[in-house]
C-alpha cells in the first residue's frame, strides 16, 4: 500500500490530538484503539494531574502489552489442547482401523 492510499485520521489521547495515516478499512479500529489508550491513560493518571505524560503512556502501554500477552498465552494453550485432542482421536482411529474384524 502506498502512502497515497492512506487517509489522515485525528484522534485525541489524554486531551492531545494526534493525526495518523491509515487505510480506510483501518479507521474504525484505530479510533477504537485510541479510545482504549485514552481510557487506560486516564485511569493511570487518576486524580494526579501532575503525573508526567510519558510515564503515564509507558504504564498504559505496559498494561495493554500485558493483556495482549495473556491473550496470546491463552490462545497457545488452546491450540495445544486442540492438537492433543486431535492426536488422541488419530490414535483411536488408527487403533480401530488396525483391529481385525
Amino acid at each position: 500500500m502506498s502512502r497515497s492510499d492512506n487517509e489522515a485520521v485525528s484522534v485525541r489521547v489524554l486531551d492531545r490530538e494526534y493525526t495518523v495515516g491509515v487505510s480506510a478499512g483501518e479507521r474504525e479500529s484505530l479510533t477504537a484503539a485510541a479510545q482504549l489508550l485514552d481510557t487506560q491513560m486516564r485511569e493511570i493518571r487518576g486524580a494526579n494531574r501532575m503525573a508526567a505524560v510519558d510515564r503515564i503512556a509507558v504504564l498504559a502501554a505496559l498494561n495493554l502489552a500485558h493483556e495482549l500477552q495473556l491473550l496470546r498465552d491463552e490462545r497457545t494453550r488452546g491450540d495445544r489442547e486442540i492438537g492433543d485432542t486431535l492426536s488422541e482421536l488419530h490414535r483411536r482411529l488408527d487403533a480401530l482401523i488396525d483391529t481385525p474384524r
